[in-house]
């Protein structure tokens, strides 16, 4: 996203791996391990968002699959690689999965303090994640607002949908072939991705994120 990603650095949750989907079948004392080690630190998504990509198929009566007596294969499930570029203060961040692109710019590069109105320098932030959505050729994006959680959640609610709305504005007016469906939600306090106790924290709770498939159409 123009001058501000030559200074990103990449972070993943598995080094130099692209995103590809990544099938990893567990024993049943495996899984449930594994599923109870990763809940707390995976942080909810909005309803919606979730990967859809189905299972692969596995045979569990396969002779090539070598078991401890007893032991059975729970479900398979496709866990997704995430790529993360996000720029040295963490105003701007991309990620990428086998199935989407997510743009998240934090509040302060686009507003003025508990304020829905866009900065001088928010439309060409704005234009850069459109030009994205054109590469892609999506024809439906989410715009989605998020507060802190200081002040009452009723403004919070309020605050997060009117940002949501103004880069909306925005991207709408960017891309002016038409066929794109705009999903726009505020969610205010409501699925935080850091810890809301510090202002560091704070800072990337207060967000808009622009997220839609990757390659549809192509």
């Amino acid at each position: 996203m123009g001058a501000t990603t030559s200074r990103a650095r990449r972070v993943s949750r598995r080094p130099a791996v692209t995103a590809v989907a990544a099938a990893v079948l567990f024993t049943s004392a495996q899984f449930t391990m594994a599923a109870g080690a990763r809940a707390d630190e995976t942080p909810s998504t909005p309803p919606g968002t979730e990967s859809t990509s189905p299972p692969p198929e596995v045979d569990g009566k396969s002779s090539g699959l070598k078991l401890r007596a007893g032991a059975t294969l729970a479900p398979a499930k496709v866990l997704d690689i995430i790529s993360v570029v996000e720029s040295e203060g963490g105003e701007e961040r991309r990620e990428d999965t086998n199935e989407n692109v997510k743009f998240a710019l934090q509040a302060e590069v686009l507003f003025g303090k508990d304020s829905a109105r866009l900065s001088s320098a928010a439309n060409s932030r704005i234009a850069a994640i459109a030009e994205e959505i054109k590469k892609q050729g999506a024809t439906k994006v989410r715009v989605f607002g998020f507060t802190d959680n200081l002040g009452s959640a009723a403004h919070g609610d309020v605050l997060s949908k009117q940002r949501a709305d103004a880069v909306h504005g925005v991207l709408q007016g960017q891309l002016t072939s038409g066929g794109i469906t705009f999903e726009i939600r505020g969610y205010g306090e409501q699925y935080p991705i850091a810890d809301n106790s510090t202002e560091e924290g704070r800072k990337k709770n207060r967000r808009v994120e622009v997220s839609f498939p990757r390659g549809e159409g192509q």
